[in-house]
């Protein structure tokens, strides 16, 4: 029987041939796969930082070259650097510091009372309760309505002729109080606006903190015989300081980013000064009043970096507190 001996590399493609240009497509495209698995994320996350940079980081650094020069409103395209007199002129300002301490004071009567509320509402909205949609949504409506609208409905509660709050007083035996020119009145007036903007907000974000608390530790609580009050400040506290915390630190930024309110309280009129004596000028309208009342940027600029710089500061501090609560809390 013959054999036929095969032909070296008859059927064996040679190096080189047809087997590697059937690699080569396979090789591209997992090259491309490894591609898109490490670009995918960066391209994922690219547009925020774009709108962040054109937005954000642009504008920051803008301030900053301003806050370093001369430049009036009326002339834009021209500059002249003055370093650091900017920052030393509001500094030695008297009306600065009469701004950070309306600020201050306006921040804390308005927050402390907010995040109280607040919570109670929470506590309560966390039982069930009939129609708790609906409910929830009453809470919220405050925070959906704008600013300009909340003040000037409020400007008319507060109005020292004619007001509402003056004359339901007026029945109870009180004399009409001037609102606005007062000095403690009128931060008072501003923080009601602020806490009933606010609080129905933070009172949902308090209520979602809450649901997502075990019904184990309630259960464990109810068995050992705490009441309500006791499953309240032993139980729902401790599990909430991360989110009470959270709503300090944003509070905190509210509060020192204040403009709306103290613009429209006297109705818009002489509300943009913070006041005939500045009782409740806030860090926001004392920069209005430098860059577009008066036409100096350079000093606008200034008090925007030092604003924040102050959030620093605040932020720096909660992060402290916080850290310290932790820590006494293991």
């Amino acid at each position: 029987m013959a054999t036929t001996t095969p032909v070296r590399g008859a059927h064996t493609p040679p190096p080189g041939g047809s087997g590697a240009a059937s690699n080569g497509p396979s090789a591209w495209r997992t090259r491309l796969w490894r591609f898109d698995d490490k670009a995918s994320p960066y391209a994922y996350i690219a547009p925020f930082f774009l709108i962040f940079g054109a937005f954000g980081l642009y504008p920051l650094l803008y301030t900053g070259w301003i806050a370093l020069h001369r430049v009036e409103m009326t002339g834009l395209d021209q500059s002249e650097w003055v370093g650091w007199d900017n920052f030393a002129k509001i500094l030695q300002d008297s009306e600065f510091w009469t701004a950070v301490s309306n600020t201050f004071v306006i921040g804390v009567i308005s927050t402390v009372p907010q995040l109280l509320v607040a919570l109670g509402l929470a506590h309560l909205l966390n039982y069930k309760l009939r129609a708790s949609t609906v409910w929830r949504t009453v809470i919220l409506t405050p925070y959906a309505t704008s600013v300009a609208t909340a003040a000037l409905v409020f400007a008319l509660v507060f109005r020292a002729d004619g007001g509402l709050l003056n004359w339901v007083l007026h029945f109870v035996g009180f004399g009409d109080t001037d609102w606005g020119d007062g000095e403690w009145t009128s931060k008072i007036a501003i923080s009601v606006i602020v806490i009933w903007r606010w609080t129905g907000y933070n009172a949902l974000i308090y209520l979602a903190a809450m649901q997502a608390v075990p019904t184990d530790l309630y259960e464990a609580a109810s068995i050992d015989g705490a009441t309500r009050w006791q499953q309240f400040r032993k139980v729902t506290i401790p599990s909430l300081r991360p989110t009470i915390l959270f709503t300090i630190v944003i509070s905190t930024i509210g509060s020192m980013q204040l403009f709306g309110e103290p613009l429209l309280l006297q109705g818009g009129t002489i509300g943009a000064v913070g006041g005939s004596e500045h009782q409740y000028e806030t860090l926001s309208i004392y920069l209005f009043n430098y860059g577009w009342k008066l036409g100096h940027l350079g000093p606008a600029a200034a008090v925007a970096w030092a604003m924040l710089v102050l959030l620093l500061l605040i932020a720096l501090i909660n992060w402290i507190v916080g850290r310290f609560v932790r820590k006494s809390a293991a």
